[in-house]
């Protein structure tokens, strides 16, 4: 190996050694189980078995990170995706939405997971159980339709 070479690798290994002094926070919030999509529509939903399976590591407090998930740069990208996921939507915070708005975040679900936009795909590839299949994003925008319709009323 050249010398110059070496040089490169040895200042890579100290970036890269450094870079784990730099944790994000990546604690979960606490959760009131009440507030819970799950408490709103039962543990036994299709619905909430696939958000559980394959949506709550970035859109819920129970965010569970892979061993991969404390090794910087890694761990930034992840805190990141989670903090993002859960502004978008928060299933720990469901019942803290309007209606209307869980309408409006249930439409948007069944939108993204039927164009493939969600659960991201660099994701997926490291976490094959989070794949939607057509049957997931079935029962996504069945829910995401329901809740359109009851918007609506009976005269819909």
């Amino acid at each position: 190996m050249s010398r110059r070479l070496k040089q490169v690798a040895g200042v890579g290994l100290v970036v890269f050694a450094a870079a784990q002094f730099i944790r994000p926070k990546s604690a979960n919030p606490p959760t009131d189980a009440a507030r819970t999509i799950q408490a709103q529509m039962g543990t036994r939903s299709e619905l909430v078995a696939v958000l559980d399976r394959a949506c709550s590591d970035c859109h819920s407090n129970r965010t569970v990170g892979p061993w991969y998930a404390q090794v910087a740069p890694v761990s930034w990208l992840m805190a990141y995706g989670v903090s993002e996921g859960r502004k978008a939507v928060n299933f720990s915070e469901w019942t803290g939405y309007q209606t209307d708005e869980q309408r409006r975040l249930l439409v948007a679900s069944c939108q993204d997971a039927s164009k493939g936009k969600m659960p991201g795909s660099a994701w997926t590839l490291l976490h094959p159980e989070a794949r939607l299949s057509t049957q997931d994003v079935e029962t996504i925008c069945t829910a995401a339709h329901q809740g359109e319709a009851s918007a609506a009323g009976p005269n819909r």
